[in-house]
């Protein structure tokens, strides 16, 4: 299975929640609304799920457990 970039998902989260708080304090702004639900209907596709919910809640875990990952990857400091 291919996995998508974790810093483009990352990316790809802080844009979702930077317009989701645009669209909580502007909700008649149709534009601000649609850039919203591209970046969740992206965020779906990337995650391989059909809710928002649903692709916000695995792109949190994906990002988190690439980070775990890599950080655990990474051979000690040596002082």
């Amino acid at each position: 299975m291919l996995l998508p970039d974790r810093n483009t998902v990352d990316r790809l989260l802080r844009h979702f929640r930077a317009q989701e708080r645009t669209v909580q304090d502007r909700p008649c702004d149709l534009s601000a609304r649609r850039r919203f639900e591209d970046t969740a209907y992206t965020l779906c596709v990337l995650m391989g799920v059909r809710t928002a919910r649903e692709a916000v809640l695995a792109a949190e875990r994906y990002v988190t457990t690439s980070e775990i990952r890599n950080r655990e990857a990474r051979p000690p400091c040596r002082h």
